[in-house]
């Protein structure tokens, strides 16, 4: 086990994940095929996994640590549903200070301790307005304001973990899995709960939006907005990950309704429709394992 200051003096960043996903694989010895990162509010889901091993992100080399409410900060490895997932409860934001290299550290490790696919939730702001507060959405695509790309920088093939993945310029006209988010559809049908689908605008933060720039959006496409989530889908897709994208809205973008918006709205609204988001994310789990792990059609 590499102490963090050993795993920063390492001269590359394919070498500090491999130090990292080391470390874990020494707590943690089944290789998990799902990452599932959780996002503000929604961290309780991780109480599904069973026969949990729960590290904290300050004890692996090299992950960044968060700071911002309702997100726990810890990687829960374990099983859904008979299916080896690795669980993180809550993700570093760019917002916080952190490289877009840091912000992706941890999906550059789930890739290589063995996931095949990634379902990425988050906290966002509705900007269609059909969309009420606690309304759960599938992301069919997103919009990356944040003014950088987690893939700019020197190429690093060896992240390309199957297919044609870890090239330098790499598709991203499915950046959500369609057949993924049709599966989630069914689920939610089958459920009775509401999933509509929707394309997420990610900006910096950490500042709401105006009421302007939420009009802009609008006028570009955007159903949702958001702080996370886009670079952790460039990178993942980037190694060749499967990407299932599911948003909670918790509150309606500025300018939506009169009334200001407070980080304390996003945690109720998590809370409150934490039954539903559990219930479909479990039942999800297996679908999505067996999908991706299928055998090849010849």
């Amino acid at each position: 086990m590499m102490p963090d200051s050993a795993s920063r003096s390492l001269p590359d960043l394919y070498s500090r994940v491999c130090a990292a996903a080391d470390f874990v694989r020494a707590m943690h010895a089944a290789t998990p095929v799902l990452g599932i990162v959780l996002g503000s509010g929604l961290g309780s889901f991780a109480t599904q996994v069973e026969g949990a091993t729960v590290i904290d992100y300050s004890q692996i080399p090299g992950w960044p640590v968060s700071t911002v409410e309702g997100h726990s900060g810890k990687l829960v490895l374990g099983t859904i549903g008979g299916v080896d997932v690795a669980v993180m409860q809550g993700r570093v934001h760019a917002y916080e200070g952190y490289s877009m290299e840091e912000v992706t550290f941890p999906t550059r490790v789930l890739g290589l301790l063995g996931c095949v696919a990634l379902i990425v939730t988050n906290a966002a702001g509705g900007i269609n307005t059909s969309y009420a507060e606690g309304t759960l959405v599938a992301i069919s695509d997103h919009i990356n304001l944040t003014g950088s790309n987690a893939a700019a920088g020197r190429n690093e093939p060896r992240f390309g973990v199957g297919g044609a993945a870890g090239q330098r310029f790499f598709d991203m006209s499915a950046a959500y899995s369609v057949r993924l988010r049709g599966m989630a559809r069914a689920e939610a049908e089958r459920q009775k709960i509401a999933l509509p689908e929707g394309v997420y605008l990610a900006v910096l933060g950490p500042s709401f939006e105006t009421p302007a720039e939420i009009r802009a959006f609008r006028t570009l496409g955007a159903d949702l907005v958001g702080m996370s989530t886009v670079h952790e889908v460039i990178v993942a897709r980037h190694m060749g990950l499967e990407v299932l994208g599911i948003s909670l809205v918790t509150n309606m973008a500025a300018g939506v309704v009169d009334r200001a918006i407070h980080h304390q709205d996003v945690m109720e609204i998590g809370r409150r429709v934490e039954v539903q988001f559990t219930s479909l994310l479990t039942a999800l789990v297996p679908q999505v394992k067996d999908a991706v792990c299928a055998p090849a059609v010849p």
